[in-house]
């Protein structure tokens, strides 16, 4: 979420205008070449190096009476001392001795200006038109950031390419993948681009949310990949788009772009009913870095011995979805905006009741913000027993339906245990997690004034 000035609320980040060179591998080719980039608030381009006619002949054609303008450096690799020439150079005129058989030359066409039928210039009197050649780096590709994605993921597989990564637009289309020299390079190429896509999405997220009532508010929402399942018998990686709106995590194959996209998600899970997990890091020098990422990341880590940073959503019925993301940053950016969307939403809701029974009789578990948990008679609404949330001690279940709920008696200081049976017992154990949660936030001044900030942007 993004204050004035361009700083987030946990993060700051600052759009970059970047250039260098790097290496392009084309994965239809198995080619690799050389290639300049220059990134922008919106773009990626990527430059190729090409020879331009820069003057003499026929402005319209290359001297020689062909339409030619253009000549790319792949026609010109068997001409070595050309092309050991700086960018700008003029082209040496060419004579009889240096000559060479490239593509270029067996079609009858020569860099200072001659067909093969035709005596070249004496080099003391050249032509006046003779045409003059240079290298000059010309936009090939240029790639919208808005919802485009990174990664370090091999396609189809669940491994991480080495000083290298791939960018895709929204549509689909990529520039293959660019390579670097160094491990630091590549990282900070990565979290250039990675900052001003971010940048972007929360700008359209502000967009978005200007037409929005405050209960249907972005939060959050980016590129992860998904994670295959261990027990897979081919494991592979799947890109998916997350996102944190209203009481709704969705997951989607690709960025919703109108009101429609929004209704055709994979999936939907109601935010207080899910729960969030970060897997740990384990470093090489043996020291867990989960702490690391409240305290201002200014750099990121790099991924040790290919090992992804993940996290999880664990759903109902034991079932969960792995995530993995590029940066630290994104898996903390991740795991701070679940933690405020869930608070937003149990706050918006106030209470949630579930159907459940104790010896065979049908009641009702009413989770309530304000003041804890109460059971009643489905069909009376006669209250059963009411507890505070502080008044919770413990509990434990079967990982099926029964859960039993160890609750302080007030009065006596005595441990009380409730057994109840529910036929969807994750989904209300995670609410109460999120409930108690929200509960406890609730009273910690820095993340209530974070909220109150939160809520300036969003709406």
């Amino acid at each position: 979420n993004t204050l004035e000035g361009g700083k987030s609320l946990s993060f700051l980040f600052f759009t970059k205008t970047k250039s260098g060179i790097a290496l392009l591998y084309n994965k239809e080719t198995s080619n690799t070449y050389d290639v300049h980039l220059k990134l922008t608030k919106e773009v990626l381009t990527i430059q190729k190096l090409d020879v331009v006619c820069t003057r003499g002949g026929d402005p319209q054609l290359n001297g020689v009476g062909l339409p030619i303008l253009t000549i790319t450096v792949r026609y010109l690799r068997e001409v070595p001392s050309f092309l050991k020439l700086p960018l700008g150079s003029p082209v040496p005129p060419a004579d009889q001795s240096s000559r060479v058989s490239s593509p270029l030359f067996d079609s009858g066409l020569h860099l200072n200006g001659n067909s093969s039928n035709t005596a070249p210039s004496s080099p003391s009197s050249p032509s006046a038109n003779e045409p003059k050649y240079e290298k000059r780096w010309l936009d090939a590709v240029s790639l919208p950031l808005l919802m485009a994605r990174v990664s370090k993921y091999k396609a189809g597989t669940d491994k991480l390419r080495s000083n290298s990564f791939e960018v895709c637009a929204l549509d689909g289309t990529s520039i293959n993948i660019l390579q670097f020299c160094t491990a630091a390079e590549s990282t900070d190429w990565l979290q250039a681009i990675s900052t001003n896509i971010s940048d972007l999405t929360l700008e359209n997220m502000k967009m978005i949310n200007r037409y929005c009532s405050p209960d249907d508010q972005i939060v959050h929402m980016g590129w992860v990949c998904g994670n295959p399942h261990p027990d897979d018998a081919a494991p592979s990686s799947t890109f998916k788009f997350l996102a944190l709106r209203g009481p709704w995590l969705y997951i989607f194959r690709s960025p919703p772009v109108s009101a429609t996209d929004w209704g055709q998600a994979d999936t939907l899970y109601i935010l207080y009913e899910v729960l969030f997990k970060v897997h740990k890091l384990w470093m090489a020098e043996d020291c867990w870095i989960q702490a690391k990422f409240y305290l201002g990341l200014q750099q990121d880590e790099e991924l040790q011995d290919g090992e992804p940073f993940c996290f999880s959503i664990l759903v109902g019925h034991g079932q969960s979805h792995t995530f993995s993301v590029e940066m630290t940053s994104d898996l903390a950016v991740w795991e701070k905006s679940f933690q405020r969307a869930v608070f937003m939403e149990v706050q918006r809701v106030g209470s949630k009741t579930y159907m459940c029974s104790s010896q065979s009789k049908v009641l009702c578990l009413t989770i309530d913000f304000g003041s804890g948990f109460t059971c009643s008679e489905s069909s009376s609404k006669k209250i059963l027993w009411r507890y505070k949330f502080s008044q919770l001690k413990g509990s434990s279940d079967d990982g099926k339906t029964r859960v039993k709920l160890l609750f302080k008696n007030a009065e006596n200081k005595q441990i009380e245990m409730k057994e109840l049976e529910f036929s969807n017992l994750t989904a209300v154990l995670h609410c109460i997690h999120s409930f108690i949660a929200a509960k406890v936030a609730s009273v910690d001044p820095v993340f209530v004034n974070s909220q109150s900030i939160s809520g300036k942007y969003m709406i």
